[in-house]
């Protein structure tokens, strides 16, 4: 049966803010395809409420962010690639504006520079531009609409990125980018997607731990598919434990954003009692890996199921004018935030390693590039701060738009590609596989490879995965693919990357925290791992 093919010049896939943003900066004249394997808004950027860290005020300076930001990252940061986000971040502030971004601004401001600027962990100003506490919805909506404008570039939803297409694995010489093997939800087929430039700007990979902040889509598609495609990865053991998500039967995760804290809320106990002064002398404003290990700390001590968020000291008026989304979803639940402290407990949160790039977004793989959190820049270093992942989607996709604008447009040639065979395969009556499988990878991450890891627990977690590695790998052999298969098939790569990276480090730094190496090694170095028959 023959395969149905598309021809573009750039398939993204991805539909956040980092593939949007690459779309919205190539001139009109590339014909653009952006894959979402769900809804266009149905990514981590949507769900994104604090805001976009950028050096807009007289009071703050560059170098204030750039130095916020090393600190924060514990010595792995890349001085000269955090220099450069910090440097472009009021060109793109500027950007989405002229794009109709709608950000708060002070009391009866009218320009440009009267926005309203709060403060996060880790950063010594307020430099975080919001839209109350659905910044991420904001620019998702915004940027989404400026793309329908745009009639070279097309959407396609319900579409799910298989497997690169690269020289290397359909027996050519070299290993260039041709594009990608495409699931189309709606038919059930496996469809070719052909394009001289591929952008992976699918997100992270959180959905790897049992409980996390981010929506169903984060399940390291573009970081697994890069892996088998022949990229090196780095810094995967670096996972992002947001400290504060609603604890509640019916929240599913909901992200209880920084900026309360920024705003004042205090972190407490059962019985009322502060606590964070004890772990750090920033309390509440502590980079979110030290915040995040004081409540696991705290929970295991006193053997409660969370802690609690306290801003009802503020005003009413206060509480609901910044953080009527955070309000109203508590309201629902039964909890009044201007009265009652709102149960937290950590979750998953940010991939800090991925996909290897260069300043420009490039790959190890010619005509790959990869975009957001998905990709590892070396900005973030052993720990994200605040807001700073907003700003590097859309500062590393303006940068690789740039840069496919300097390649020629058309290759000369372009190798043939095997049509998708999917004709010695049967449709599975064992999908209890996959659910079991699926339950099976997120608990042990959650409790081998979660926000305090020994060797003995990782060991456990690396022949768990093995296991899991092989089942997985016979049943995408003999049965048709689903979306959750490829989902699971993805997460189970990511996880052995996570696991290898982690058992890797002897030294606690950052986000990878371990009770057998408690103390940071002299020279921090990265993490890299070098796919099988690629090095």
């Amino acid at each position: 049966m023959t395969t149905p093919t598309h021809l573009f010049d750039v398939l993204v896939i991805g539909s956040g803010a980092a593939g949007m943003t690459l779309a919205l900066q190539l001139t009109r004249d590339y014909r653009i395809a952006i894959l979402s394997k769900d809804e266009p808004n149905e990514g981590s950027t949507y769900y994104a409420q604090g805001g976009v860290a950028a050096v807009l005020d007289e009071y703050d300076s560059m170098e204030s962010h750039i130095q916020d930001t090393l600190i924060a990252g514990a010595g792995l940061c890349h001085q000269e690639i955090v220099k450069f986000t910090v440097k472009q971040s009021p060109q793109i502030i500027n950007w989405l504006v002229e794009k109709g971004v709608n950000f708060d601004k002070e009391p009866g401001a009218t320009g440009n520079n009267q926005f309203h600027l709060t403060k996060e962990g880790g950063h010594s100003h307020r430099r975080v531009i919001h839209a109350a506490d659905a910044t991420g919805k904001e620019i998702a909506l915004t940027l989404y609409d400026a793309l329908n404008e745009n009639s070279n570039i097309s959407f396609f939803k319900q579409f799910v990125a298989v497997d690169l297409v690269n020289a290397h694995n359909i027996g050519h010489k070299g290993n260039e980018c041709l594009g990608a093997y495409v699931l189309n939800l709606e038919t059930g087929k496996v469809e070719l997607f052909r394009a001289n430039y591929v952008i992976i700007a699918t997100g992270g990979a959180s959905k790897v731990y049992l409980y996390t902040s981010n929506p169903d889509t984060a399940s390291g598609d573009g970081i697994a598919m890069a892996w088998r495609a022949g990229c090196r990865v780095a810094n995967l053991e670096f996972n992002q434990f947001h400290p504060t998500c609603l604890y509640h039967p019916e929240a599913k995760s909901f992200l209880i954003s920084e900026a309360l804290r920024g705003e004042g809320a205090k972190l407490v106990l059962p019985d009322r009692k502060e606590f964070m002064h004890r772990f750090d002398a920033r309390a509440e404003l502590a980079p979110r890996d030290i915040v995040a290990r004081a409540i696991d700390h705290e929970m295991k001590r006193l053997g409660c199921d969370c802690v609690y968020l306290d801003i009802s000291h503020k005003p009413s008026k206060f509480i609901k004018d910044h953080f009527p989304n955070i309000y109203a979803r508590c309201f629902e639940l039964g909890i009044d935030i201007t009265t009652t402290p709102i149960p937290i407990v950590p979750a998953a949160h940010y991939t800090c390693g991925g996909i290897l790039t260069d300043i420009n977004g490039k790959t190890d793989v010619p005509n790959l590039y990869a975009i957001g959190e998905s990709s590892f820049t070396g900005l973030h270093g052993a720990n994200r701060m605040a807001s700073n992942s907003l700003l590097e989607c859309m500062v590393f996709a303006s940068a690789a738009a740039k840069h496919i604008m300097m390649q020629p447009k058309v290759k000369s040639h372009m190798p043939k590609v095997p049509m998708w065979d999917d004709s010695q395969v049967t449709n599975s009556i064992e999908d209890i596989t996959i659910s079991h499988n699926w339950d099976e990878l997120r608990r042990f991450m959650w409790d081998y490879v979660g926000i305090v890891r020994t060797d003995k627990r990782l060991q456990r977690a690396r022949r768990r995965v093995q296991l899991l590695q092989q089942e997985v790998s016979e049943y995408y052999s003999n049965y048709r693919i689903s979306s959750d298969l490829l989902e699971l098939r993805n997460l189970i790569t990511v996880a052995d990357l996570i696991i290898q990276s982690a058992i890797r480090r002897k030294e606690s730094r950052g986000l990878h925290f371990t009770l057998d190496h408690p103390n940071l090694l002299e020279g921090a170095k990265d993490t890299v791992l070098i796919p099988p028959n690629f090095g």
